[in-house]
């Protein structure tokens, strides 16, 4: 049994997502098409090795080898001793999407999928998109399966001349929307999503997306930073809320406030980027009183995953082990980080989309030995973990890596 604080006056619990930073096929990955993939071996073995001293010295490295088929990550071998407790999480919901990983390590199980629209034109069920065309007063394009960066360059143009929205979805359940900054302004923009959630509610859809993006042509279209996530509210209360209810201030740092709808947040700082995400925990690093604080960082799956970019994906990851390694030293002595990943995305593997992948799972607080903690069955060992280290009730599901 770890040992561990129950004096938590001034304990601050850092739960850091490093957004898709899978670590091999999960044992179900075939049914989802992603049998072989693995992200950060495969990452590593792109750009001939990794340098992550930081995750390293934590256990990153030791944890393929307790996965089936792992793949060692090149450039990240075994610690001997790991500064941090280390093993991987099993995903138990239906998905492999930002809202279905985050919820679970949260303490949900989505024993049913949220929807899922085909990949083919149209996607969206006719009554959806005649009552959005309708409600916003513009008509739509796309209607389809498609890679946002493409289907701009495809689209952009005839949006820009029409005013039209451009709709598409992915393999998860998502209703995205693009638009011109120009064309449609941005309070326009989220104004079209909020109505799209509504209509998507009844379908149980996990996400509705704003996508703007800028340029003058084809050539020159690129998707800004202004996303914005509207999601399904979650259908029972989140580790957030718990601990919320029971006296613990909670903080949420990237989109976290977008993909748990506001519920059980009392500071949200909504940034947009890996830089001003990591910038804002450092800051909170500095303050003495207790609280929970969950972390985002989005750049891995946004701009290199889903654009199949190992290199881009490799210098994240190596930009995150520095600012790890600045915060690991203004940890106090009852602090505790937390890093793991919501699904994979293999930047070297076939398209687009994120990969169902056994993800990381490392511990670590100040002066006490790491130690292996196995295969967790179950994101939401991370929430009741949590829950353990504030000396709440526990959650509904899941085992404290401290029993």
């Amino acid at each position: 049994m770890l040992a561990k604080s129950r004096e938590t006056q001034s304990m601050t619990v850092f739960l850091i997502v490093l957004d898709s930073v899978g670590i091999g096929a999960a044992p179900d990955a075939a049914a989802y098409g992603d049998a072989g993939s693995a992200t950060v071996p495969h990452c590593a073995s792109a750009v001939g090795g990794l340098h992550l001293p930081t995750l390293q010295s934590m256990g990153l490295g030791n944890i393929p080898g307790i996965l089936p088929g792992g793949l060692e990550i090149v450039g990240v071998p075994p610690a001997k001793a790991p500064r941090a407790s280390w093993g991987a999480l099993q995903e138990c919901s239906q998905g492999k999407d930002t809202t279905t990983g985050h919820w679970e390590m949260a303490g949900l199980l989505i024993e049913e999928g949220f929807h899922l629209f085909s990949p083919n034109h149209p996607s969206f069920p006719e009554e959806l998109t005649a009552a959005f065309i309708e409600r916003t007063g513009r008509g739509i394009l796309g209607n389809m399966a498609a890679s946002g960066t493409v289907i701009i360059k495809d689209l952009g143009a005839e949006h820009m001349a029409s005013g039209k929205w451009i709709v598409y979805t992915s393999a998860d359940s998502v209703f995205q929307i693009a638009a011109h900054e120009e064309v449609i302004p941005l309070d326009e923009l989220y104004a079209g999503c909020r109505v799209a959630r509504e209509l998507c509610d009844p379908l149980r859809v996990g996400r509705v997306i704003a996508r703007p993006f800028a340029g003058a042509d084809a050539s020159h279209f690129k998707r800004t930073e202004n996303r914005r996530d509207f999601s399904l509210v979650p259908p029972e209360p989140t580790i957030l809320d718990h601990l919320q209810s029971h006296g613990v201030k909670t903080v949420t740092v990237g989109k976290l406030d977008d993909v748990f709808a506001g519920q059980g947040i009392d500071r949200s700082e909504h940034v947009k980027n890996n830089r001003d995400a990591q910038r804002v925990v450092l800051s909170i690093a500095e303050e003495s009183e207790s609280q929970f604080v969950f972390v985002n960082l989005i750049d891995f799956d946004m701009l290199y995953g889903h654009r199949r970019d190992p290199s881009g994906y490799a210098a994240a990851l190596e930009n995150t082990d520095l600012f790890l390694s600045d915060l690991l030293l203004k940890l106090n002595d009852d602090d505790c980080v937390m890093i793991t990943a919501d699904h994979g995305n293999d930047p070297t593997f076939a398209g687009t989309d994120h990969t169902r992948e056994f993800v990381p799972f490392l511990v670590h607080r100040p002066g006490q030995h790491g130690r292996e903690l196995g295969i967790r069955q179950g994101f939401y060992d991370v929430a009741q973990t949590v829950a353990d280290l504030f000396g709440t009730p526990p959650m509904l599901r899941g085992i404290s890596i401290y029993k």
